[in-house]
């Protein structure tokens, strides 16, 4: 099964959803053969790598981003992956936009997967402080576990 994490620059949030769920899988579920990548509905960072601020709170929490180059959504991830999770409800309507029809029931949001989220968006922490890349670790660690939960049950 192939993963596809998408947000708007992929250099905060699906970078971090990337590392987090790979390790989540790597932990928890080392059986299952999947390839997980992420990526931007926009082209504003390809090539670079997270941002700093990701970088750092993902590292306090024992994950490596640094790695991770930027790269924007192509028409053949659509088909290439069988689930693309996106990170807001923008990114998810750009997605749904974007994509041929028969592939929107691969398109899905990263908080449905949340055992009780407050809300359906990741928020967007570029605009503020280190405290909202805290907080997109949170939301996504929990997240995690319940899209791990699903991919089992399939």
């Amino acid at each position: 099964m192939r993963i596809l994490f998408v947000c708007m620059g992929n250099i905060c949030r699906s970078p971090t959803a990337e590392a987090v769920f790979r390790e989540h899988v790597r932990r928890h579920a080392p059986e299952l053969e999947l390839e997980i990548d992420s990526a931007g509905t926009h082209d504003y960072h390809v090539g670079e790598p997270p941002d700093t601020r990701a970088i750092k709170a993902a590292a306090r929490r024992g994950l490596d981003l640094s790695g991770l180059r930027a790269r924007q959504v192509e028409y053949a991830d659509f088909e290439r992956f069988d689930l693309i999770v996106a990170m807001d409800r923008l990114n998810h309507d750009t997605l749904l936009e974007r994509s041929p029809r028969e592939y929107h029931p691969r398109i899905r949001l990263m908080l449905e997967f949340a055992e009780d989220p407050e809300g359906l968006d990741v928020p967007d922490p570029y605009y503020g402080g280190a405290k909202g890349f805290d907080e997109v670790l949170d939301l996504v660690e929990e997240a995690a576990a319940g899209l791990l939960a699903e991919l089992r049950r399939k």
